[in-house]
């Protein structure tokens, strides 16, 4: 099977040469070069902050894995100066059909107005992903990328973590005033705290199929309950780049893995869904779904985030979009809390905001779960029934449940103000910020996303005119909407998506998520807004 693959070289690094008392010092070590790693390695360095990036391999590229991206994960890659490298490359979709046998059920559309500057959600293999964030984290001298770098032990102190590295030289050690886990499901720095992972395994089992074929199969996500090429089970096919379909099959819980992800074995099945067999494969696979979490996503000075953290099934692409939210989440509230802008106990809130997040992603996912692959025969005839009345009614398409896919989770949060104004619309404290078209004073078009990118990713006032600017006082960003010094809204949309009215302010955290809305701000408002946002209150 072909399979594409970056390998990197092992270097051994002054560090490794120091000993006793003379140990090297780091502020961050990332354990982990996936997207989560890569991301908030990137993210801490444009903020200024040098990273030490660990990890065991050497090389990227052992299959497609994750493939679907989100809007948010892509405007978060805006930020870190790799997000028109991924859409370009990546296969942009917005449409899913949900199939019944061979008839179709329903469509949807995840993404159905204009005005965005980034898609609903692209199609990309994850080695792509991870090459670009790569090549973007080698031109950042901030970050020192150290690839066969294993870390095989962790020593907490009060004010730092003593890091035990394996190499193909021999073992060193570090000390960091903070250590990221991005290891994955199978974290070995989860088990070197002492920590569960607590949840749910299912029975089922999915065979993962990247096929490489001319198809004409449109770029949508197509999902299919007891189809006729796989009668009894679910089917779900993804069109990713350079000509590669992503099948996955639904398999009997008893099914033997190591037969059942033979090529020779695969083939037939692949065959009866296409109608042919002209075509190669690129990666085979087998999973179970997996619904867990830690109890605490904090200990001490080592920090969890992606799959280290939290695991859910693939369907519904809530694994690595929720990693990316835990890197943007956490990079923020680090390199406040290095800098000493920020009390040490704003990283608190990251495990707050996260692990409800986490929460939200797996009882989405266990409802997904239990949906395609009942458990019972009572959760069996309820399927049914719901499968029945998706024929004829609006409510049951409503209740089908073929993974549903990932959103921006909205915090019910400590650092979010309370919003006692009356509102029709726009984002609430704890939402994402919306996009919207806007135009400069020179009518050039752009976004809102970039023109938050331009503010500095810091705190950021977005205000619609009503006379004279807002005093927000200094080192705040600001983006202005209206007037003679101001934005234009050339559509209409941002005064739309935001529900706003001359003097509406927006208080944006530096991950674009907002803290505080008003309908007229002050000067005394926005001080005690932006204090509970950074806790320092």
């Amino acid at each position: 099977m072909a399979q594409s693959k970056t390998q990197f070289g092992y270097r051994r690094h002054p560090d490794q040469d120091r000993t006793g008392a003379d140990l090297a010092e780091h502020l961050v070590v990332v354990v982990g070069a996936g997207p989560v790693g890569l991301s908030l390695a990137i993210d801490l360095a444009q903020r200024g902050q040098p990273v030490v990036l660990l990890d065991d391999a050497d090389r990227i590229g052992e299959g497609s894995r994750a493939i679907c991206f989100s809007k948010r994960s892509l405007e978060y890659w805006d930020r870190l100066g790799v997000g028109s490298r991924m859409v370009d490359k990546g296969v942009v979709w917005s449409v899913g059909r949900i199939f019944h046998g061979a008839s179709l059920l329903y469509q949807f559309n995840l993404l159905p107005e204009q005005g965005h500057k980034r898609p609903a959600f692209i199609n990309l293999q994850q080695f792509h992903a991870e090459a670009y964030l790569v090549d973007r984290v080698q031109e950042l001298s901030a970050v020192d990328l150290r690839w066969r770098n294993k870390v095989i032990g962790l020593e907490p102190r009060n004010d730092h973590v003593v890091v035990t590295i394996e190499t193909p030289d021999g073992s060193y050690r570090m000390r960091a005033s903070y250590v990221v886990a991005c290891d994955g499901a199978r974290s070995s720095l989860r088990q070197m705290v002492g920590a569960e992972f607590k949840g749910q395994v299912f029975e089922d089992q999915f065979l993962i199929a990247d096929v490489k074929m001319t198809a004409e199969f449109p770029t949508e996500r197509w999902f299919w309950f007891d189809p006729p090429f796989h009668a009894g089970r679910s089917a779900l096919l993804h069109k990713q780049p350079d000509d590669i379909w992503r099948i996955d099959l639904q398999l009997h819980p008893d099914a033997d893995p190591a037969v059942e992800k033979r090529p020779e074995n695969v083939r037939p099945r692949i065959a009866r869904m296409l109608g042919h067999e002209k075509f190669d494969f690129e990666w085979i696979s087998l999973y179970k779904f997996q619904c867990r979490r830690m109890d605490k996503f904090i200990h001490g000075r080592v920090i969890f985030a992606g799959d280290a953290a939290h695991q859910v099934s693939p369907f519904g692409a809530r694994g690595a979009n929720s990693g990316l939210e835990d890197a943007e989440n956490l990079a923020w509230k680090l390199d406040r809390v290095l800098k000493r802008i920020s009390p040490e106990a704003l990283l608190e809130s990251y495990h707050v905001e996260r692990s409800a997040a986490a929460d939200e992603n797996i009882r989405e996912s266990t409802r997904s779960t239990d949906f395609m692959a009942p458990g019972s025969r009572q959760e069996a005839r309820l399927r049914q029934a719901v499968l029945s009345l998706a024929r004829e009614t609006e409510f049951g398409k409503r209740m089908i449940n073929g993974g549903r896919l990932s959103v921006p989770s909205i915090y019910d949060s400590p650092l979010s103000s309370a919003d006692c104004d009356a509102w029709r619309g726009g984002p609430p404290p704890g939402a994402s910020m919306l996009d919207a078209p806007i135009a400069g004073r020179g009518g050039t078009s752009t976004y809102l996303i970039d023109a938050f990118i331009k503010a500095g990713t810091r705190f950021t006032l977005l205000e619609f005119a009503n006379g004279a600017a807002v005093d927000a006082g200094e080192g705040l960003g600001a983006i202005r909407i209206g007037g003679h010094d101001g934005f234009s809204d050339c559509e209409g949309l941002v005064r739309s998506r935001y529900d706003a009215e001359p003097g509406t302010a927006y208080l944006l955290r530096p991950d674009g998520y907002v803290a505080a809305r008003f309908r007229q701000p002050t000067r005394s408002a926005l001080e005690g807004a932006l204090a509970r946002a950074a806790g320092i209150n």
